[in-house]
């Protein structure tokens, strides 16, 4: 099986001279296709640097991310941005929602950037909020009159609308109660398994990593466990009404 993502030899430095950190040492691995990758450690190993540097957002100090065949450091800041509009879908822990858009308006903005006419982005949008089981009564809504539930499936709700063959989530149940985190594990986890999605999700948790079929576990900015599951909790598929 080819690899969609692969990490070769990535070094990534901040600072320099005796300030400096190396938050990254010489990782490398690959993943392919539609696979679930849960990536842990203690805080301050890198986790969220591979994340960022997977998704473009900084550039390595050397090494290579090839994504989808496209060498993500060689890429021009515009032909990053493209990629990650067309490629890779984000979510983060801190949701990360336009405070003055509505529901329906957050999960449209990628589509508009894209310049997909407003009717058929309303369209694709609403089938996305559909997707993770945002309730209609919601889409006019404000992010601040949404719960943490909902707010984070509208986040993925966006990630999703693009129709990415890639979904980075960092620490996505960070800002969750438990039951809500689980919730949204699950609907990750669906993703995965009914859309062929590839998720690369950083988790502190070890329940949640329980989710990936497959987990790296970094060190001091090293890998220092990659290891395959030989399964993962089955899928608890939360209603509409749910209102996690």
């Amino acid at each position: 099986m080819s690899a969609l993502i692969t990490v070769d030899r990535l070094v990534k430095r901040y600072g320099s001279g005796h300030g400096t950190v190396e938050a990254l040492r010489e990782v490398s691995f690959e993943i392919p296709e539609g696979q679930f990758v849960s990536v842990t450690g203690p805080s301050g190993c890198g986790k969220s640097t591979l994340l960022g540097l997977l998704a473009g957002l900084n550039e390595p100090t050397s090494g290579r991310v090839v994504v989808a065949g496209q060498d993500v450091a060689a890429l021009s800041p515009d032909a990053r941005s493209d990629l990650r509009l067309r490629t890779i879908g984000i979510v983060f822990q801190s949701f990360n929602l336009l405070p003055t858009f509505t529901t329906l308006e957050n999960v449209a903005v990628p589509l508009e950037f894209q310049g997909v006419p407003w009717r058929d982005a309303r369209r694709r949008a609403v089938a996305a909020l559909a997707a993770v089981r945002v309730p209609e009564s919601a889409h006019d809504r404000l992010p601040s009159d949404l719960s943490g539930g909902e707010q984070q499936r509208t986040a993925i709700a966006r990630a999703l609308v693009i129709e990415p063959p890639i979904l980075l989530a960092d620490e996505p149940t960070g800002n969750l109660d438990s039951r809500t985190g689980q919730a949204i594990l699950d609907l990750l986890a669906e993703l995965n398994a009914v859309r062929k999605l590839t998720v690369v999700m950083v988790t502190h948790s070890t329940f949640g990593a329980t989710y990936g079929h497959r987990t790296i576990e970094l060190a001091d900015g090293r890998v220092v466990r990659d290891v395959t599951a030989p399964s993962r909790p089955a899928l608890h598929l939360v209603s509409d009404a749910d209102p996690a």
